[in-house]
């Protein structure tokens, strides 16, 4: 149907309202013209029995070229909007529950919550709110306790970023006895499917990054490194975890012989960084190429920066600021963008056209894995 807004919606649904009156009295008007119907307050002469008024006929005042064009409307809307009239008269006010990742003001997650600001301010006029809440995404019990709360405070429907599958599990089994639709954003648990997913492929992503990052390092490549951020063995990312296994899978296929490097940082420790990467490239000082799944390459690329070292290349992910400075600047190489806020955007959409709509909802939607280097960035941005 297309993206139309509220003003257009109401301007349609005045247009259906038109047209079947119109239909509706030109269908009684044939009625009592041709003799083959009675009904009660019209005479056959198609006058209304209260007043002296004029056949409905004429008294409709639409010109054939108007009726075709009421018509024609009706068929490009497919009868939709009196779906959308119907749900804005109904005054039904909306509840949905939002539970994503703890994070700091700018990074990866505030994209997220600006695409469901954004979204809820769109579908403002079918009462729609959203209650956001937060779980530690490197402590899997912290997701128990946050979707417990969702629980308790009976929601429309759900949307939120799954951890692990054994701990996502017993929300989704609770989400599914109440009858209460879910949304995945980031991630996807085909083995727990939700109403829809947004996301990238992540494990098609890793596989991707892993073949741009051997264009930079060259064929002839021995080695090459991945940085984490890890806390107490957690990743904190399904997303992360499953990119990692197409990167490994693209070396596995395509360069065996080349050597895997790991230097895993703490996730809630940054202090420590600076001095786990001086001990790393001290050890290893023939490592020139290397790669992070999270959001954070910045870490590595302010790090590059400040110790002016030129002859390493980075990837990474997302546009955070600080990445894109990184990049603009030279110490990172290639981004990989996966359009945080239109997921955000687009699950609480979905949760407004299965819910208040009744539409059906296509259960996977990939974001496109766009790749961005510092002569690129600025077309990005003014898509």
């Amino acid at each position: 149907m297309g993206r139309f807004t509220i003003r257009r919606l109401r301007l349609h649904c005045r247009i259906v309202a038109k047209a079947t009156s119109i239909v509706h009295r030109k269908s009684l008007n044939r009625k009592y013209t041709d003799g083959k119907s009675q009904n009660k307050g019209y005479r056959q002469d198609g006058r209304c029995i209260r007043g002296n008024r004029r056949p409905c006929d004429s008294r409709s005042g639409v010109s054939e070229s108007s009726r075709k064009r009421v018509e024609e409307i009706l068929k490009q809307l497919d009868y939709q909007p009196n779906m959308y009239a119907s749900a804005l008269a109904s005054n039904k006010k909306y509840a949905f529950a939002c539970l994503l990742p703890l994070h700091e003001k700018g990074e990866y997650w505030t994209d997220v919550e600006t695409g469901i600001h954004n979204a809820v301010e769109t579908y403002s006029d079918f009462n729609v709110a959203v209650h956001l809440s937060y779980y530690d995404p490197y402590d899997y019990h912290s997701f128990a306790e946050a979707s417990g709360q969702i629980l308790a405070l009976e929601p429309d429907g759900v949307m939120f970023a799954p951890t692990v599958p054994q701990y996502t599990k017993p929300f989704t089994d609770e989400l599914t006895q109440h009858n209460i639709p879910y949304i995945y954003i980031d991630s996807n648990i085909k083995e727990e499917p939700a109403l829809s997913f947004y996301g990238q492929n992540s494990h098609q992503s890793g596989y991707f990054a892993a073949r741009m990052l051997m264009l930079l390092a060259g064929e002839d490549a021995q080695e090459i490194v991945i940085f984490r951020k890890i806390n107490e063995g957690i990743v904190g990312s399904n997303q992360q975890e499953r990119r990692e296994i197409g990167f490994r899978e693209y070396m596995q296929e395509h360069h065996p012989a080349c050597r895997i490097w790991e230097l895993d940082l703490h996730a809630k420790r940054d202090s420590e960084d600076t001095l786990m990467l001086d001990e790393f490239f001290q050890e290893h000082p023939t490592v020139k190429n290397g790669i992070t799944f999270n959001s954070k390459a910045y870490i590595i690329g302010e790090y590059l920066l400040k110790k002016q070292k030129k002859d390493f290349n980075l990837m990474g992910y997302d546009l955070l600021q600080r990445n894109v400075d990184c990049l603009k600047q030279g110490s990172i190489f290639f981004l990989i963008a996966q359009q945080p806020t239109l997921q955000g955007f687009d699950g609480i959409k979905a949760l407004c056209e299965y819910l208040i709509l009744k539409k059906e909802i296509t259960r996977e939607n990939f974001m496109p894995i766009d790749l961005l280097t510092k002569e690129n960035i600025e077309f990005y941005y003014n898509k």
